[in-house]
This record gives structure tokens, sequence and C-alpha cells, in this order.
């Protein structure tokens, strides 16, 4: 359903820019964390509380100090150049769902933002850090990790490694019964699978709370804990429904989709993306949450700098071209920027209020109405946003304290005002 300014939601976002304009004037310091030998226990983040308001806003740019982690290595070299042309965006405005005009460094404030960066033609337009973040933490970026591996996909079919045609379990029969086994590949790439499973976080037996557990989000309370890995929670989840269509965007299908392709490949999904990111000049490694049998969070367990993201972002830009030299196959891009069939999604009014002209292919949202623009979005706030015509890519990494926010249209809303600022 449509906001409207006087709907509680968008009364309570406004009540939000209001709170964040207040802040700015009194330039507000955010608490600390973990600081102490050991730290007070108000100021203690854990394995138990990282994903929790306000512990989340140190653990998420410090996950690899509370869970085990797979490094996903840059290159030997010095980072790749990133020109800084500084332009003063923070009064850039535009308008919310709820009906303000809203200047860009009061959103962001309000938005809980930790790190927002704008690459116009491959030079730094705009770059803020906040809550304590600076340009060489890594941050999670939760399911923008979903559309990392949607890209490694479209490499392997370009590659001829996986067909996308054939059946997951021609792949992994270990899929046999499960929801998956019968879904092809681009079902499973364009979250296209019918599958029973619920998103209810409060209930520990629902499947959103299983998937946290098995992967090492969570730990699990003793009653509650039924798979030691991925690899074994994944096979329990059942068809619920036939495949295609509009999305069921569930997490657990892009984690059958990396199990398909390190089966294709011979090669863990952290390897794959190892090959690409030591290419592109990062400043850091990377790394991948593991979950307790070691295998790579695929789903939703990436993090990395905000600017070493806007490196993966670029490259994309540049149809898979970094400095010149080849990264990734240039279909790749074309095949994601195709999206799927518009009036699909336009006819869902929730997916096409949040993101109107969108659909959704290979893992991106993809927007049909103006120059095939990605987006790549994870809970809590993450964005990647390349826009090709426009040569506009931006990075946020937040720490908002709920999961799905009011602030998601109002995210999409400014990253694509930007895009057509600088469309010219």
């Amino acid at each position: 359903m449509s906001l409207h300014t006087d709907s509680p939601t968008a009364r309570k976002l406004a009540r939000h820019y209001a709170d964040a304009h207040e802040a700015l004037l009194s330039d507000v310091r955010p608490d600390t964390f973990m600081t102490g030998f050991p730290p007070a226990e108000a100021q203690r983040v854990t394995w138990a509380n990282w994903m929790s308001p306000p512990f989340n806003k140190w653990g998420f740019r410090h996950l690899a100090r509370l869970r085990p982690s797979i490094t996903v290595a840059a290159g030997e070299g010095a980072p790749s150049r990133l020109p800084v042309a500084a332009e003063d965006l923070d009064g850039f405005s535009f308008e919310s769902i709820c009906g303000l005009t809203v200047r860009l460094d009061e959103h962001l404030l309000a938005s809980h933002c930790d790190a927002f960066i704008v690459l116009h033609r491959g030079q730094v337009k705009y770059e803020r850090y906040f809550n304590g973040q600076t340009p060489s933490d890594r941050h999670i970026m939760f399911s923008v990790t979903k559309s990392l591996i949607g890209v490694l996909a479209e490499q392997l079919i370009c590659e001829g490694v996986m067909n996308p045609q054939l059946r997951a379990d021609h792949y992994v029969p270990e899929f046999a019964g499960s929801a998956f086994a019968d879904a092809t590949v681009r079902q499973l790439l364009d979250m296209a699978v019918g599958i029973a499973y619920t998103e209810r976080y409060d209930d520990p037996t629902s499947e959103s709370s299983q998937f946290g557990y098995a992967c090492g989000f969570q730990p699990a309370p003793a009653a509650y804990a039924k798979h030691a890995s991925l690899y074994q929670y994944l096979p329990s989840l059942l068809k619920k429904g036939e495949h295609g269509g509009f999305f069921h965007y569930v997490t657990a299908t892009t984690e059958a989709l990396a199990w398909v392709m390190e089966r294709a490949s011979g090669k863990a999904c952290a390897q794959m993306l190892a090959d690409v990111w030591q290419q592109l000049g990062c400043q850091r490694d990377g790394y991948f949450m593991a979950d307790p049998w070691g295998r790579g969070v695929a789903g939703a367990g990436y993090s990395a700098t905000a600017r070493d993201i806007a490196r993966f972002g670029l490259m994309l830009a540049n149809d898979g071209l970094c400095d010149g030299r080849r990264v990734l196959d240039s279909r790749v891009v074309d095949a994601i920027a195709q999206g799927s069939d518009p009036a699909i999604y336009a006819a869902n009014e929730e997916f096409s209020n949040w993101t109107p002209g969108a659909s959704y292919r290979s893992q991106w949202y993809v927007f049909n109405d103006h120059s095939q623009a990605l987006m790549a979005c994870g809970i809590s706030g993450q964005y990647l946003f390349v826009d090709r015509d426009a040569d506009v890519v931006i990075v946020k990494q937040s720490s908002l304290p709920e999961a799905v926010s009011v602030f998601d249209p109002d995210n999409v809303r400014a990253l694509r005002a930007l895009a057509r600022h600088y469309a010219g």
C-alpha cells in the first residue's frame, strides 16, 4: 500500500527526519562499545547480541572478532587509485515517500548510515563516515552478498561451467525431496523457487530462525538446534507451489545456488570471489562469515570496506573491466541488466512501491524503467547501486535497528535521485 503524508508510517518517518535535523545541529556523538578490559556489560558486543541495536553499530563492522571467517584476499599490489573530485552533497535533496523534501545529510543520519560513497566517472564525489566507522573498516553487507554471488554465477554460465537450464539436483543430488531438487539453476538465480519458508524471527522453529542457527548468525537454543551446517539445513526445506513467476525472496535459495556453483566449478564461492577481488585493486581483504562446518555464508555473510565494494561496482559499471583489464566476461553484466518481466513485478503492490520500475534477475534488482540500473541491497540498510548510463556507483553501509525499515523506500529514492543528478 502506498504511503501518504498522513499515514502512521509516514508520520514516523517524518519524526525520524526531524530528529536527524536536531542531531545535525547538536553534533551528537555515538556511544562507544567494547572499551575496557573487559568491557562493561552495557558496552559488550557478543555473538548473541551483535545483530541487535545498539550493539550492531559495532558488531556490523567487527564480525570477524566474533565469528569464524574465510578470507577473500586482496591483490598484492597497492590499492587502485580512486581519484577524488569532491562535491558538497550534504544539501542535495530528494522527495521522501512521506512527502517531505529531505537533505542528503539528514537522510544519512536518520537512516543510521555508517559509510556512504558516491562515484561518478570513477571519481569520488562524496564520502562520509559515521558512528565510529573509518575508511579502512570492513562492514557486513548482508544480502548484497547475494548479488556478488549472482555475478559469479553468471560468469560460470558464460564460461560454460554451469548450465542454467539443468535442475539443481543434477549438480547436488542431496537436494532430492527438497524444494530445490526440480528447480532449474536459472530459477535459483532469479529467486523463483516455490518453497515453504516463513520469516518469523521471534519463532525459533521458523525456517528463517533455523537458517540463522545453521549458518551461525545466532547461537541456537539447545531445544531448537536441528542442523549443524547449511549443508544439513538446505535439503530439509520443502517445496510449496510451483517454481517460476514472481520471486520468492529467500536467503536459503542463494545458499542452494552457491552449493550448485561449488559443485559445478569445484571451487568454493570464497575462492571464486577472490579471483575477482584480487584484480580490483582492493585496499583490504574481504571475508565471508563461516558456518559451523567452515562453509562461507553466501547469502548474507560478506564484509568489506565501502571503498572496496565501490571498486566492485565500478568494475560492473565498466562492463567487467578494471583499469582496462578484463575481469569478467562483458556478457555477465548484460545478462543481469536484462531484468525479468517488469509486468510481473509491477503487479505486486508492495514490491513496486518500494522499487518502482524494477524487476529481479540473477540476485539483483534491475530498474527496467531507466538505464537498466542495478541495485543490491541487504537488511539494516546495505546498498550497492550501479547505473551504467549515468556512470554512477553508490555504496551505503548502515546499522539500522530493524532488518526491514521505514527508510527502505527512501534509500532507493535517494540513490536514484543522485544517479539522475549526475546523468545530466
